[in-house]
Formats: structure tokens, C-alpha cells, sequence
């Protein structure tokens, strides 16, 4: 389990977003004011021609390196919720074909299934959440296998059934794989650091310019923090899909449970 997941899993995200604006609006009121302490608006003034260009470059950079990682991970979680719905909907089709089949045969299918459906949302959910598998799911699908491969047709009917059910529960099987991929693989620390340090950066070298009044120049330096700081809380609450407050919940499931119990 990854440091992002144990975050999102003890800290609840509206405190953890709370926690990350206070802290780097903390730094950079400190940092301005010890920065102010040792070296004077009026030295930085000098350099405020040539800083304005440094920084314009550097803050293109850095904010082009956050655009792009936010919508990675927003297509993460959108394909994410996309593969879970697919799953759910093959579920759903099994389900429903499994009419074509004998009485016997029929009950003990649709039973599995259920199953197979609680499983997924009473255990697997939440382990997925810590980017892990069910071994509960993953016996049942077995069983689910062995009980379309032991399956004897007796007519053109069933054959055809059978061949649509066995295409469809592997197209159950790869949204589940997909799935369960999208639970334990996040963004690379790599790119964390890379993030993290240039906020730091970008940030510190705000503290360079020089003016006058130390009022406007802590306000305009806190709400770059803050803004740098909700955007790192926002990759940083959708990196991992299936963990956190801000998640795909098992509500399809849930749903589809429902009405394939209904009368």
C-alpha cells in the first residue's frame, strides 16, 4: 500500500485539503518574513526587471506540469468509473441470459451470482481501497467457470446462450482485472517529488521580488500557496480511484443488485 493510499484512507479528505492549504500558506508567510528579515525589499528591488522574466518561465512550467498531471489522473478516475459500470452491466447480462438454461442448472447460476455481486461489494471494495484483491471474488468466479464449462447444452438454444455467457464473463473477467489495476497503481513517486519540489520553487521565488508594503506582497504570496496547494489535494484525492471519500463507490453494483432481485 502506497503512502497516497494510507493518507487518503486515515486522514478524511476535507481535513486533508484543509491540512495541506494550512500548512503552505504557514510556510510562505514564514518564509517571506524571515527573507524580509535578512534581505530587504530594497536589495530584492533591484532584481525585480529580471525576476519578472525568471519567474514567468518558471510558473508556465510548473503550471503546465500540474495541468497535465490533473488530467491524468481525472482520466484515471474516469476510466476507472467507466470500466466499473461495463463490469457491472456484463454481470447484469449473465444474469439475465442464464433464462435460456435448464431450471436447475438456471438457480444454481443465478445464485453464484449473487453472490459474486455481494462479494464484490461487501469485500472487495474495501479491499481495494488498500489497492488489493478479494480472494472471496476470486473463488467464486472460479466457480462461475466450472459451472459454464461443465454445462452440457441440449439444444441449438442453449448453445448459443452459452457461447454469448462464456464471451460476456470474460469481458466480466478483464473489467475486473482493469479494475482492481486502477485500485493499486497510482501516480509514480517520481513524479510526487518532481511536484512537491516545485512548489516549493515557485513559491520561494515569489519571496524574491521586492516591495514596499509586506501586507499585499504575504496576500498575493498565501494565495499562490493555497491555490498550489488545492491542486496537489486534487490529484492527490483522485490518484487512487477506489480509496478516500472522494471515490468510486459500489453503488452500480448495489443498484443492479436491486433490480435483479426485484420481482
Amino acid at each position: 500500500m502506497s503512502f497516497i493510499q494510507i493518507l487518503l484512507i486515515h486522514i478524511s479528505t476535507p481535513l486533508l485539503g484543509s491540512l495541506m492549504v494550512a500548512i503552505y500558506v504557514a510556510l510562505s508567510i514564514t518564509g517571506l518574513i524571515i527573507i524580509r528579515k535578512f534581505y530587504p525589499h530594497d536589495k530584492c528591488k533591484l532584481h525585480n526587471d529580471v525576476a519578472g522574466f525568471i519567474f514567468t518561465t518558471l510558473g508556465v512550467i510548473y503550471a503546465v506540469l500540474l495541468a497535465f498531471t490533473v488530467i491524468i489522473t481525472w482520466q484515471d478516475f474516469d476510466k476507472a468509473s467507466e470500466v466499473t459500470s461495463n463490469e457491472a452491466n456484463c454481470i447484469a447480462s449473465l444474469y439475465h441470459d442464464a433464462t435460456a438454461f435448464p431450471a436447475g442448472f438456471r438457480a444454481q447460476l443465478k445464485s453464484e451470482l449473487t453472490n459474486y455481486i455481494n462479494a464484490i461489494i461487501n469485500d472487495e471494495w474495501q479491499k481495494m481501497a488498500k489497492g488489493q484483491r478479494s480472494p472471496q471474488v476470486e473463488k467464486i468466479q472460479e466457480k462461475l467457470w466450472l459451472l459454464y464449462g461443465s454445462f452440457q447444452p441440449k439444444n441449438e438454444t442453449q448453445k448459443i446462450f452459452l457461447m454469448e455467457s462464456v464471451k460476456i464473463m470474460n469481458q466480466a473477467s478483464e473489467m475486473r482485472r482493469q479494475r482492481i489495476v486502477y485500485a493499486s497503481s497510482g501516480i509514480h513517486p517520481l513524479l510526487y517529488f518532481v511536484l512537491i519540489t516545485g512548489s516549493f520553487i515557485t513559491i520561494a521565488f515569489t519571496m524574491m521580488f521586492g516591495t514596499e508594503n509586506l501586507v499585499p506582497h504575504l496576500i498575493m504570496t498565501s494565495f499562490l500557496a493555497a491555490m498550489i496547494a488545492l491542486t496537489l489535494f486534487t490529484i492527490i484525492a483522485l490518484d487512487y480511484p477506489f480509496t478516500g471519500n472522494i471515490s468510486i463507490k459500489p453503488e452500480v453494483f448495489t443498484s443492479m443488485l436491486s433490480s435483479l432481485m426485484s420481482p
